[in-house]
């Protein structure tokens, strides 16, 4: 396995990552270099967070892999700095590292709101679930400051807009008030994800991410609120946490979800680099096995990109994995199908100044 220069540990304490190369899009790329000469010590890498104006808020998706075609991202990058996050490369398109800038350098949207109320006033919108939290989490620490997301929330709930939501993050119970009264219309969904129940492994590969009971409790929370709630296995990583299945899932069911989805471990472009140094840096007894594992599931590579295959991989283990989701599925009776959510409800709200102010 090829070796690449890592930051030193102190430095990226709480983070998952080890590295921090130039993105791909770079035409130089930066490296540090001891020349000798005497340097203050360096400190601790710290996040930071920059603001944009948005111009519009929704993205379009025509992926066959997902159930939705729009989506709204409140922010880029992502604190939680799960060292295995398939959106670490989006941040290439900013001219950052997908390594530890995408855990440290974080764009806020805080306008993002305004823009996505504009965009479904328009005439010719056509209203269908948008997915929030599909590419980074909207319920990362820096929402407790910015607040996006809860007025994201705010304007879909004004125009009663169906939305779908998954996050690790446990700051989702400070908007249950918005939730339950959406939840009592049909309008939102929710999934939690909870990648393993050992707080060692949890801490080590998502570092910023509330721990695994903390999200249970979540789960219970919302369920308690009439919220839907879907328990999400994913990713699950071969010969690491893919024996915690089963008992996911129950502990899951036990706090209230109602259904249960999984998805394999993805490792597209540079997440295949940070998530095998990660791996030998912690488990290092467990890398062949677990490399090995992904190599089987994808024609001898760590990971193939083409739909249909790329959520779950193809061959033995992964079919056995499968089989072992859609027993405890059946056993636990989360193979139920999370109500559609309604599009029947979507109107426009008046503005001050409208017609029907005449009338008040």
């Amino acid at each position: 396995m090829e070796e690449r220069p890592q930051i030193q540990p102190d430095r990226r304490r709480g983070r998952a990552a080890a590295t921090n190369a130039s993105g791909r899009y770079e035409r130089h790329a930066r490296v540090a270099v001891d020349d000798g000469w005497w340097q203050e010590p360096e400190r601790a890498i710290r996040t930071d967070v920059r603001l944009e104006a948005p111009r519009s808020a929704i993205t379009r998706n025509s992926s066959p892999d997902v159930p939705f075609d729009r989506s709204v991202n409140p922010y880029r990058g992502c604190e939680h700095g799960c060292i295995y996050c398939f959106a670490r490369p989006s941040h290439a398109w900013l001219g950052l590292s997908p390594g530890l800038d995408f855990e440290t350098q974080l764009v806020a949207r805080p306008g993002i709101a305004g823009a996505l109320a504009r965009e479904l006033s328009r005439k010719s919108y056509k209203p269908a679930t948008i997915a929030i939290g599909t590419n980074t989490d909207p319920y990362q620490p820096i929402e407790g400051r910015f607040r996006a997301m809860r007025e994201v929330l705010e304007v879909l709930r004004d125009f009663r807009h169906p939305v779908g939501i998954v996050t690790k993050g446990t700051l989702i119970e400070r908007d249950i008030d918005i939730l339950s009264d959406m939840a009592r219309d049909g309008l939102v969904h929710v999934g939690v994800s909870v990648t393993t129940l050992d707080p060692r492994l949890a801490r080590r590969m998502e570092p910023r991410v509330p721990a695994p009971a903390r999200r249970l409790a979540t789960i219970r929370a919302l369920y308690e609120a009439g919220v839907p709630v879907r328990a999400m296995l994913g990713p699950v990583i071969p010969g690491l946490s893919d024996s915690e299945m089963e008992r996911i899932m129950e502990a899951s069911a036990e706090a209230g979800a109602t259904a249960a989805s999984w998805i394999m471990l993805r490792l597209p472009r540079e997440v295949a680099d940070l998530f095998q140094d990660w791996l030998v840096e912690h488990y290092p007894d467990r890398a062949n096995r677990v490399l090995g594992h992904l190599r089987d599931m994808h024609d001898g590579k760590l990971y193939v990109s083409d739909w249909g295959r790329r959520m779950r991989g193809e061959g033995p283990y992964a079919e056995m994995l499968d089989m072992r989701f859609r027993v405890a599925l059946k056993r636990l009776g989360l193979n139920k199908h999370l109500p559609d959510l309604r599009t029947d409800l979507f109107r426009v709200p008046p503005k001050a100044g409208d017609q029907l102010d005449l009338f008040a």
